[in-house]
């Protein structure tokens, strides 16, 4: 069965709303290599807290290591694990930009109208 067809309309109101974009800050470029880099790091430092403890496990008797490894549990050792924030909506970039934009409209007009007034 064929898909039902959208109209234009339609598929520019879906694309507002499902569409994404990066608002964190950063070059959208650098992004890409550090949101990587990131994951490794804390990955790096999970095996590290899990060595560490199979280390420690094997120096304490019986009785203490099973203790101990009941408290280590999964997401103690994720503690440090990253998270990258969620990209905005397209639909509510589009709006800030418009906004941002209204606000700004005639900002340097403004000013050279002050710094002539004031010469």
């Amino acid at each position: 069965m064929p898909k039902p067809t959208k109209s234009p309309p339609e598929k520019k109101k879906l694309s507002l709303k499902k569409d994404r974009r990066n608002t964190y800050g950063e070059n959208s470029k650098s992004s890409r290599k550090n949101i990587a880099k990131s994951k490794a790091l804390a990955h790096r430092k999970v095996r590290r807290r899990s060595k560490t403890l199979e280390d420690t496990w094997g120096r304490l008797d019986d009785g203490k290591a099973e203790a101990h490894e009941l408290s280590a549990v999964t997401p103690r050792l994720q503690k440090g694990r990253f998270r990258k924030s969620p990209d905005e909506p397209l639909g509510k970039v589009v709006k800030t930009k418009l906004a941002t934009r209204i606000a700004r409209q005639g900002f340097n007009k403004k000013r050279k109208a002050n710094k002539t007034q004031t010469k």
